[in-house]
């Protein structure tokens, strides 16, 4: 079978394309690339997903912990402590097994039943975890940001006139977001990476078809040779590192458009001594 070939049968089969079952000889290269590639569109869905949803709940929950009023600051901190407390892989299991002692028949809400049996697959229920972790450690960026807005861009603001959400969304989200982006960038890189724990989590995987460490792990298994099958996968993970830092590298240099040439453009240096 030719490379081409491969790939038109492989290329899309995590989603549900192409050949049901999986090669059992002839383990070459384009395979294993192929099919490991494959299994790196569910990890693009999960970071994806849940670093759009996360973004948005870590704004709110920031928000929350610098308010004054204990009822909205409590819960705040109480969530982002207990997200950032206990381990992603924890979480992933309790809460499959919450999941799992909802009514298999769904809730029923004031005579309409809301189904639930979605809430076990990998697709939604495993997100819901990634979503809810991403936004916690993100929210203790933004809050971090949200205190260090200088005093005097505030004072500024008032004299301008500006109160309230209109001082909050032109002064105040702006720099907050200026001042917290490089740190949110290395968690957006270690929510895309704390993916492939979904291999290991309980949610069963869409039809079967799993993510790229399951591929990964299946060529392991079959030749017995670890070093060829992971090394790929993290060659897609370096690749995927890199397209992140060059994006978020250019929504940092929008945000800080404002300032005199590029210091404050996000630079790839790879730590070689601690």
């Amino acid at each position: 079978m030719s490379c081409g070939q491969t790939i038109l049968d492989f290329g899309l089969r995590s989603i549900g394309i192409g050949e049901r079952l999986l090669p059992r000889t002839d383990f070459d290269l384009c395979t294993q690339f192929t099919l490991i590639g494959s299994g790196m569109l569910w990890n693009l869905y999960f970071g994806f997903f849940a670093l759009l949803f996360g973004f948005f709940l870590a704004n709110a929950l920031a928000v929350a912990k610098a308010a004054g009023p204990v009822w909205l600051r409590k819960p705040a901190e109480w969530f982002i402590f207990v997200f950032r407390g206990s381990p992603l892989f924890i979480q992933f299991f309790l809460a499959y097994q919450l999941f799992v002692l909802l009514p298999s028949a769904g809730i029923e809400v004031l005579g309409i039943t809301i189904a639930t049996s979605w809430l076990t697959k990998a697709w939604a229920g495993a997100l819901i975890v990634l979503v809810l972790n991403t936004a916690a450690y993100s929210a203790e960026i933004f809050y971090g940001a949200l205190q260090s807005v200088p005093k005097g861009d505030l004072e500024a603001a008032d004299a301008y006139g500006l109160t309230g959400w209109k001082k909050f969304r032109r002064v105040v989200w702006p720099t907050m977001l200026r001042l917290g982006w490089p740190a949110y960038t290395n968690e957006a890189i270690f929510l895309f990476h704390a993916t492939t724990l979904v291999f290991f989590s309980s949610f069963p995987a869409f039809a079967q078809k799993g993510d790229t460490l399951y591929y990964a792990s299946y060529f392991a298994d079959k030749t017995f040779n670890p070093f060829v099958a992971y090394p790929i996968a993290a060659g897609y993970f370096i690749l995927l590192t890199l397209l992140l830092i060059s994006l978020f590298g250019l929504v940092n240099q929008r945000l800080n458009r404002h300032l005199p040439g590029s210091a404050r453009r996000i630079r790839y240096r790879p730590q070689l001594i601690r």
